[in-house]
């Protein structure tokens, strides 16, 4: 099933627009980075590594219709990093996902972001009830995820760890 999920969406400061060949390059300030990576892709990734997640993250829209998308901030027009739907095939449900270059950390732009997916989403995909599946260490993305609204609601192992499953509300 398709659904009409727009390629871009604004905020005051953010511009979401589907992924381009070139952001790789702004991508991996996250990618390289091993406090970044160390809840997400467990280590920091080569060039190729990022390009490949780049890859990846071009093709989930092509496979799944929606995806995450590239976080511009205005100000410098540089990639902050990817926000938008994730539903790779071990996860348990689709998500909200983020992830921001270091950089970029505490300024309020991953919030901003994800609810802005969070609303297009409620308005786009009302079925779909969607999670954020998260490290349980990851304290920093349950702060966000519970700032969003999101709720607890259970824990599950997953790839060798804890994971907890955090329900949003649209």
């Amino acid at each position: 099933m398709r659904w009409q999920i727009p390629e871009r969406l604004e905020t005051e400061r953010l511009v979401l627009r589907t992924f381009e060949e070139e952001d790789w390059r702004d991508l991996h300030a996250y990618y390289s980075d091993p406090v970044c990576t160390q809840f997400t892709v467990g280590q920091p990734l080569t060039e190729g590594g990022t390009w490949r997640i780049l890859a990846s993250m071009i093709g989930h829209w092509q496979i799944r219709g929606y995806g995450p998308y590239a976080v511009v901030e205005r100000a410098s027009g540089r990639v902050v990093g990817p926000v938008g739907l994730w539903y790779p095939v071990d996860w348990p449900e689709p998500e909200i996902k983020w992830a921001l270059a270091r950089q970029y950390w505490g300024q309020g732009f991953a919030l901003e972001a994800a609810r802005a997916v969070r609303e297009m989403a409620g308005e786009v995909l009302p079925a779909i009830k969607l999670i954020s599946f998260i490290q349980a260490e990851n304290s920093a993305s349950i702060a966000l995820a519970k700032r969003l609204g999101a709720v607890f609601e259970e824990a599950r192992p997953f790839r060798g760890g804890t994971w907890h499953l955090y329900r949003h509300r649209q």
